[in-house]
């Protein structure tokens, strides 16, 4: 992701609220998430607000400060972050990330969420293709038709997501995926935070980067497409800005003909259109064909055009 300096982690054993910090276990634009313990010793992940370039931490190893020039722009996100984890509290669906709790404290906002056992799909295709193998075409079908079940709640509620890359796609145990990481979330009708600029090149929709067009499901649906192509190739697409100025991305279609169905290739390439009339408009039209429905992917009754609004 692109991202500004980042903020120094909580250190290991601090106690917030009732939770003790264990380790830091990612960090990306916007948050901090940890590994930590309730009262109970049961294990949560917790995600601190803290978007990068915006905020600092003060030498007590705790307290967040913001400039002033930023504070505006914190206390927009913050509200935001705020009113995303009321809503995602009220999503219980097995496919996204379950919230349990959220609160202010150290002068920024948490949200805790519960703590999943297994490996992102990065982990596991950069596994298989650096062996050598191939990620299965099943195995991406039951992932993905599973994973867009959940993002087609997080629509139903007015969420975009934002940040839809392997990175953020948790695979259980029992081979269930987890949408995680809502860190970029905003909600789809709501104002802007002035903090769209931070994105993860590759899988970013053009719109997030200042094509003009409006952002909305499909943008989600790009980011999609994007994490398909990425569990192919071994590495992310080429970045949609670029694409923009001279698109040298090579079709799914043409780079993986001999290995993969033409029906899922025809579905990466068409998530990863340009235009956003011109991909799926709908969570629903991916699920149709990854769950093996036959489906003419040009058919225009399958667009809807973006309002501009």
């Amino acid at each position: 992701m692109q991202t500004p300096h980042a903020p120094s982690p909580l250190p290991p054993g601090f106690r917030l609220e009732r939770y003790r910090i264990d380790r830091q276990l990612s960090q990306g634009g916007f948050s901090i998430v940890y590994l930590a313990h309730d009262e109970a010793g049961k294990p949560v992940a917790i995600k601190e607000y803290l978007p990068a370039g915006l905020t600092q931490r003060d030498s007590d190893a705790h307290t967040v400060t913001v400039d002033s020039a930023h504070q505006a722009a914190f206390n927009t996100g913050m509200k935001w972050f705020f009113e995303e984890s009321r809503v995602l509290a009220g999503i219980d669906h097995p496919n996204v990330v379950h919230v349990k709790n959220f609160f202010r404290a150290n002068d920024t906002a948490y949200l805790v969420m519960r703590y999943e056992h297994g490996k992102t799909l990065k982990e596991h295709a950069r596994q298989l293709t650096e062996g050598g193998a191939v990620v299965s075409e099943e195995f991406l079908r039951n992932v993905f038709v599973r994973l867009l079940s959940g993002l087609r709640e997080v629509h139903t509620h007015k969420l975009l997501h934002l940040d839809i890359k392997p990175a953020n796609i948790y695979v259980r145990s029992d081979g269930h995926p987890v949408l995680l990481d809502f860190g970029a979330t905003r909600q789809g009708l709501g104002p802007s935070v002035g903090m769209n600029a931070i994105f993860t090149p590759g899988f970013a929709a053009p719109e997030q980067q200042g094509s003009g067009e409006p952002l909305g499901p499909w943008t989600d649906i790009y980011s999609t497409g994007a994490s398909l192509y990425d569990c192919l190739a071994g590495c992310a697409p080429q970045p949609a800005d670029q694409r923009l100025v001279r698109d040298e991305l090579e079709p799914a279609q043409t780079r993986w003909g001999k290995r993969y169905s033409l029906q899922l290739l025809e579905l990466i390439d068409w998530c990863l259109k340009l235009p956003v009339a011109q991909r799926p408009q709908s969570v629903f039209a991916l699920q149709k064909v990854l769950s093996g429905e036959q489906l003419d992917l040009v058919d225009p009754a399958w667009f809807e055009t973006p309002s501009k609004s």
